[in-house]
């Protein structure tokens, strides 16, 4: 599906996902991040991993696990963006962010993580924002930290071995924990 860019961030609705929304969320964090689809956006990883991002499953536990929400973007009644909140004490955890790809690039990012930002600050009270990112993702660890996100240089190894995060295409993957001071 094809969207035009948002020019005006004012026409975005933010709402909590709901069950219902499983299978639509499953194809936008895919066509996001992995296959060909994906090399419409900027945030592809289709050369350093192939296979699933996600599955029903793995949203659904996201959508249930206790202290978690998963944040639904919408624009004109249409899916365009989602992303994971997280609520693990003084800190607040990001995640399972996908734009659609034919929209990366039109400042919607920005608008999402500023939200996402806002609601945890408001929400839950807490004081930072914290995110893994594959460490040789380096054009997104750079646009993060355009956002006020910091490397910390703690890594965390990749899962090989376990599809469900997808099939690995190098032996160099790894998670780095980028954090921002919300206070």
């Amino acid at each position: 599906m094809d969207i035009a860019p948002a020019q005006d961030p004012g026409q975005l609705t933010f709402r909590d996902g709901v069950d219902a929304d499983v299978p639509a969320l499953v194809e936008l964090i895919e066509s996001a991040y992995r296959g060909d689809s994906s090399r419409a956006g900027w945030t592809t990883e289709a050369d350093i991993l192939q296979g699933q991002r996600t599955d029903p499953d793995g949203v659904r536990r996201v959508l249930e696990a206790p202290g978690s929400r998963l944040l639904v973007v919408e624009r004109d009644g249409a899916l365009v963006a989602c992303c994971q909140l997280e609520h693990r004490g003084e800190s607040a955890y990001f995640g399972m962010f996908a734009v659609r790809p034919g929209l990366q690039g039109a400042g919607l990012g920005k608008v999402i993580i500023a939200e996402a930002e806002r609601t945890v600050r408001e929400s839950w009270g807490v004081s930072e924002m914290h995110m893994t990112v594959i460490s040789v993702r380096a054009e997104l660890i750079a646009w993060y930290e355009r956002r006020g996100y910091r490397r910390t240089g703690k890594l965390s190894p990749f899962p090989y071995g376990d599809e469900r995060f997808g099939v690995p295409q190098r032996d160099d993957l790894a998670f780095e924990l980028l954090v921002k001071d919300l206070v």
